[in-house]
């Protein structure tokens, strides 16, 4: 008998985990084949821990015991294992309850769930990585609550369950503490879930930076080789932990490398007495899955991957194989990691130059890329804080790099040179948080849709065109750059100077032809430069410092642009590095300088945390990215506001549920999970009235007669219009007919109608009320897979449909991203009044992107809602149109458990 659908093994289930302490796990559903596995675990166990989950003493597990919690339906009963080395560290599993706590089977909507972790792993945040995934399981299969029974000293499981940021009951019988869990996701449950997800990815890759021991592995004992110039780089930083050469062709006995006095040598990573934190592979990839297997029975914390000529399966093989150990990986084809805290100083890259120590954190998928963005650091005085050169970034991405930057206080500013995304959604997520704390600048590569991914890379498909997805990276507060020198420029501005109140730009100098072009500049970057001060070729130090005090306490300007060139005498640039210092220092604005070749002076303004430029167009624009940011932050704290009495969120949610799950919120009966349904029209408009977004109701119309009732009960003028699919808004195709007066008018367009398009079971014809005339608009929103629900706005028509003049931000908006929506269209000027025609209610319509944005993000449930159109007249404005989808949110939502991308 074949066995259901939902009852066979579900792969989707698995996944790769990082644990508090930045370790991995592998988390998969328990089979049959595991039952040594659960014994040899079992085995492990301490009689305590045995104790808390059995509540009786229990040494060991019968034969009946390993089948009953082997032998699972992956509906009722589910079980899975958190698994390291090949082996379980931690085990947990729920059974379908009814509501006496007795066995059941769906649709009942409650379960029994129980822990098992490993002593040695006790700490780790094992349990509570199992609880998101083993409720995302249950939520799957219709289980919407958890019962537990804990001992009253079992404090930690408590813990785990109390954390868990679910709403919960508690009560105490018999001896123990019963629990109820609802496993719905609650914004404190999110919020949980997000932050144990930054503390362990960031941890993961704080190990990586700060390891206390690297073995490279692929060395030379002659100079020469990957390997070997690693180790050098290490030691010409200065690392202050342990360091340790392996190749495999040295002879026994070997104890140093030739002309490396001072640094163990093995013969293999096993060979090695010590701990290994981190690992440098720097040998062919043929041999590299050894070795990396070498290095997890070793308990290295992470591998760093040089060598490149990996395919896809061999790449998937090797992050397999690194995680199964708990190791986090970079590369393969990775250039290296830095960083340069004085109590760490590491340089395990392919440069042999160490980076001067600065407060920018860099991450680039490209070695290339790496060597120029440290150089162009290293050349104006500076360099990173830390610096990861991913490669293929199979396993650690900027994602990851992202988690511990975000709370770094050694981080100003993040740099990051990017091919691909491998978690759009996820990169837009932590770069909104990210940026609301420091900059993040990012070039991207490989933006155009025939660009091949980089080697060995699965990159998900993202449908939204490339200019589309730069504003949306915008709009989640990501500074975007066209070129890594731009790049530097930018970073270089927003880690030495701080943040513009406006956009109003002072310049002055001694060569009035490169204060003009930098005027020009300003106005190319929709700056507002003020009149340029010309102090003349004869102007001193002093002077400089006068006016650049004069400018910055003019309170009608915002930052300053000093333009200067060499003097005929012999004046240095130390003079006017220090007078432009003290004139700047304490005003709270920022500088720029404009220089061309005064020797020096580029040195001598970093040491002062003044930016350099040679050019007038590299310092206006990354002054027009600061200032971008700056406004972009005061954005991001006034969240687009809907007035609380126009909404009803909890009438919303009911219609939802009850459509998807026949049902109330509150309610027990919340088994069914269709794929998705397409609201009927007055569903759909009783939806969106909640939150106050006005719909014009529709009547059938499947005869004269009924057309003609129609139209007596909402009142003359009406339109006739067709609802099928392929003649919808399709007014050029005769579609909709407006302005009809009359019952003898109505009757014959709804002949001349039927006659030219169909019959009326083909045509579905409804009647509605004429509106004001205004302009036609569209409004929409939709979860893209790959980047987050979008608003979108455009004009009805041509526009939109043929010009693809549509403006698109993240949900949700600001007040100001609302106003931006409607502004940023091409054909914007049709709405405020273009060529003498009256200005339409734009205020009204800011309000509807609002209200929308809100719907479908206090509910993930609706995935797509399409007003088409909607009219908007001098006065008001009206959807003549709304189709709205809903559907289950696990498959739409970025609410499921926690887990490492899959390759």
């Amino acid at each position: 008998m074949q066995t259901p659908p939902e009852r066979a093994y579900p792969t989707h289930w698995e996944a790769d985990v990082v644990l508090r302490d930045g370790g991995t796990a592998r988390v998969r559903p328990i089979t049959e084949d595991d039952a040594d596995r659960l014994v040899s675990f079992y085995e492990q166990v301490s009689d305590e821990s045995k104790y808390y989950r059995f509540f009786a003493p229990y040494p060991r597990l019968s034969a009946r015991d390993v089948r009953r919690f082997t032998q699972h339906d992956y509906v009722d009963r589910v079980g899975l294992a958190a698994i390291v080395g090949g082996e379980f560290i931690a085990t947990v599993r729920y059974d379908r309850t009814d509501a006496t706590g007795r066995p059941a089977s769906a649709p009942a909507d409650r379960a029994e769930v129980a822990f098992l972790v490993q002593d040695a792993h006790q700490g780790r945040g094992v349990a509570s990585a199992l609880l998101e995934h083993i409720a995302a399981c249950a939520r799957e299969r219709g289980v919407r609550r958890f019962t537990a029974e804990v001992l009253p000293a079992n404090t930690k499981m408590a813990k785990v369950f109390t954390d868990a940021g679910y709403s919960q009951q508690r009560s105490f019988e018999d001896g123990s503490v019963h629990l109820t869990l609802d496993l719905e996701p609650t914004e404190r449950s999110v919020a949980v879930m997000r932050a144990r997800e930054q503390r362990a990815e960031a941890r993961s890759v704080q190990r990586l930076l700060a390891p206390s021991s690297v073995a490279v592995v692929g060395v030379r004992r002659r100079p020469g080789g990957a390997g070997r110039t690693v180790l050098e780089s290490l030691r010409g930083a200065g690392y202050t932990g342990r360091v340790h050469a392996v190749n495999a062709g040295l002879p026994e006995g070997a104890s140093v490398l030739e002309a490396l006095e001072g640094v163990s040598a093995h013969r293999s990573v096993r060979d090695i007495p010590d701990p290994v934190d981190l690992a440098v592979v720097a040998v062919p990839a043929s041999a590299v899955d050894a070795v990396v297997t070498e290095c997890g029975e070793h308990g290295v914390q992470g591998v760093v991957v040089l060598s490149a000529d990996f395919d896809r399966a061999a790449q998937r093989e090797l992050v397999r194989k690194a995680r199964s150990y708990g190791m986090r990986l970079i590369g393969p084809n990775a250039f290296g990691l830095v960083n340069t805290a004085p109590d760490v100083r590491l340089n395990a890259t392919l440069a042999s130059r160490t980076p001067e120590r600065g407060r920018i954190g860099l991450f680039t998928q490209s070695g290339a890329i790496g060597i120029a963005l440290l150089g162009g650091l290293h050349r104006r005085g500076t360099g990173p804080s830390s610096f990861v050169s991913a490669g293929n970034r199979a396993d650690v991405s900027g994602n990851d790099v992202l988690q511990f930057w975000d709370d770094d206080p050694d981080t100003d500013v993040v740099l990051m040179y990017l091919e691909s995304f491998g978690n759009p959604r996820k990169f837009t997520r932590l770069v909104r948080r990210t940026a609301a704390r420091k900059p993040v600048v990012v070039v991207r590569g490989a933006r155009h849709s025939g660009s091949a991914p980089p080697p060995g890379h699965a990159v998900p498909a993202i449908r939204t065109p490339d200019a589309t997805v730069s504003v949306l990276l915008r709009q989640a507060g990501v500074l975007l750059v066209d070129t890594v020198t731009e790049l530097v420029d930018t970073g270089l501005q927003l880690a030495f100077q701080p943040l513009p109140a406006g956009p109003r730009i002072a310049m002055l100098g001694n060569a009035e032809s490169l204060c003009l072009l930098t005027y020009d500049a300003c106005l190319a970057q929709g700056l507002r430069p003020r009149d340029p001060v010309d102090l003349t070729s004869s102007a001193t130090p002093g002077d400089f410092h006068r006016a650049l005090a004069e400018a910055l306490a003019d309170p009608g300007t915002d930052a300053v642009v000093v333009t200067a060139i060499p003097w005929v005498d012999d004046r240095g640039a130390e003079e006017l590095a220090d007078a432009l210092q003290h004139a700047a220092a304490g005003s709270g604005k920022p500088v720029a300088v404009v220089h061309l070749a005064i020797e020096g002076l580029d040195d001598a303004l970093s040491a002062r945390r003044i930016p350099a430029y040679p050019a007038p167009e590299r310092a206006v624009r990354a002054l027009a990215e600061a200032v971008r940011y700056a406004q972009w932050r005061r954005d991001a704290e006034r969240p687009g506001r809907v007035p609380e009495e126009d909404v009803d969120e909890a009438g919303a949610a009911a219609a939802v549920s009850r459509v998807l799950y026949g049902a109330a919120p509150e309610s027990d009966g919340r088994s069914a999970r269709p794929r998705g349904v397409t609201l009927p029209a007055p569903d759909a408009a009783a939806l969106l009235a909640c939150y106050g977004v006005p719909v014009l109701p529709v009547r059938p119309a499947p005869d004269p007669d009924a057309a003609v009732a129609a139209a007596a009960g909402v009142g003359y003028p009406v339109a006739l219009k067709t609802t099928a699919p392929h003649l919808r808004h399709r007014a050029d195709l005769g579609g909709v007919r407006l302005d009809i007066v009359s019952e003898s008018q109505l009757r014959r367009v709804y002949g001349e109608f039927t006659d030219a398009l169909g019959s009326p079971a083909e045509l579905r014809p409804v009647v509605q009320t004429m509106v004001p005339r205004g302009v036609d608009t569209v409004v929409r929103a939709a979860v893209d897979p790959a980047i987050g629900t979008v608003l979108s706005f455009g004009l009805a028509g041509p526009p939109s449909e043929l010009l693809g003049d549509v403006a698109h931000r993240l949900v949700p908006v600001t007040d100001r991203e609302a106003a931006q929506l409607v502004r940023s269209l091409r054909t914007a000027p049709m709405l405020f009044g273009w060529r003498g025609a009256a200005p339409v209610d734009t205020a009204a319509l800011e309000d509807l992107l609002l209200r929308v944005s809100r719907l479908v993000d206090d509910h993930p449930e609706i995935v797509s809602v399409d007003l088409e159109p909607v009219v908007v007249a001098a006065r008001g404005l009206t959807a003549l149109d709304a189709v709205v989808r809903l559907a289950p949110p696990p498959a739409t939502t970025d609410l499921g458990p926690r887990r490492l991308s899959a390759w």
